[in-house]
Parts: C-alpha cells; sequence; structure tokens
C-alpha cells in the first residue's frame, strides 16, 4: 500500500488474508508491517499488487485555483506551485507504471493540468456507496483490476470531510481512505 500512513486499506487486506504492507515517508498511525521510505525503492521487488495513494495537494481540482498567482482570476502562473502540481503529476505516473501486474492509484477529483499528464480515472467512488454517510468522490486509476462494485448504500450523505475547520491533522483526517472502501478493495481486488 504505497503513501498510506494510516494502515486503513493494509489492515483491510491482512483481515482479507493476505500479506500486506505500507510504504509512506511517514511512520505508520497504525500498528502492522510498514516500511517508511520512498516507496519508488520497492516498485521493482515483485509485489503482485498496489493501492497508492500519492499525496493530492497539487492535484486535486479543489486547489487549482493556487497554480495561478493571485488565484484563478490572474493570467500569470505560479511557477513553484506549476512546478510541484508537475512533479507529483510524474510521481502518481510512477507508480502508475510501476511493474506489477494490479494496481489502483486513489486520488480525489483531479483538475484538468494534472489529467493531462496522469489520464483519464477508471471510475470514481463515493463513500456512501461502501456504508459510510459520506460525501467524497473518490477516484481510481485502475491496471488489471476491476471497478469497484458498491457494498452497502447507505442514505444520509453529508459532506462532513468538506467542512473540517482548520487544524494540525485537517490533511490527515481529509485524506484517510474509508474503511468501506478499502474493505471493498481488499475482496475484490483479490
Amino acid at each position: 500500500m504505497a503513501c498510506e500512513y494510516s494502515g486503513v486499506v493494509r489492515d483491510a487486506f491482512w483481515k482479507a488474508g493476505h500479506d500486506a504492507v505500507s510504504c509512506d515517508l511517514l511512520p505508520t498511525d497504525s500498528p502492522g508491517p510498514h516500511i517508511q521510505g520512498n516507496v519508488l525503492d520497492l516498485l521493482g521487488d515483485g509485489f503482485d499488487l498496489m493501492c497508492a495513494h500519492p499525496p493530492c495537494t497539487y492535484l486535486a481540482n479543489s486547489g487549482s485555483k493556487w497554480l495561478y498567482k493571485g488565484g484563478k482570476g490572474d493570467n500569470g502562473r505560479d511557477p513553484e506551485r506549476w512546478a510541484k502540481m508537475e512533479a507529483g503529476a510524474e510521481f502518481f505516473r510512477a507508480l502508475q507504471s510501476a511493474p506489477i501486474p494490479r494496481i489502483c492509484v486513489e486520488n480525489p477529483i483531479i483538475h484538468g493540468y494534472a489529467k493531462q499528464i496522469v489520464g483519464q480515472q477508471s471510475q470514481t467512488v463515493q463513500p456512501w456507496q461502501f456504508g459510510h454517510g459520506e460525501v467524497k468522490a473518490t477516484c481510481l486509476w485502475l491496471k488489471g483490476l476491476p471497478l469497484l462494485t458498491p457494498t452497502d448504500i447507505v442514505e444520509g450523505r453529508e459532506a462532513r470531510v468538506h467542512k473540517l475547520g482548520p487544524s494540525a491533522d485537517r490533511w490527515k483526517l481529509r485524506s484517510t481512505t474509508y474503511t468501506g472502501i478499502a474493505s471493498a478493495m481488499a475482496a475484490q481486488f483479490s
């Protein structure tokens, strides 16, 4: 599980009987098999499946206005932000093209500039399709894997994660995979 410090997806695969390990530059938030380091160093190590969660800071549609100095209304590109977006997209592409037969790369809805580099997602899912009363579009780029089939469609859909107030852990709370989606990946990607 590339770029996963939370252990949510790793743990779902373990519970489903798979030998899984997470890898991130950060230490894991949940005890379990974890490699703290650069996932690019491990891509050729013979894995048969990878679920990757690359950083979305410069790729997400929600932040596209910051690619321009003074916001989206300004015609001038912010060179530093554009360079970080391009580097983020190239990292995403490195994960997509890893020598692993089955790959799922997950990110929120990305903006058109990033999409020109990484391509169109295979599918978009929502937490409410997997047992959570939440609205948060999650895009999946799939290689050698089936589309995820919803497992538990629920009512009471609310965009809670979008309404989180400022905090030191806001980015972690916004980026953690929902357990229902992780369980569906473990069951359906096996």
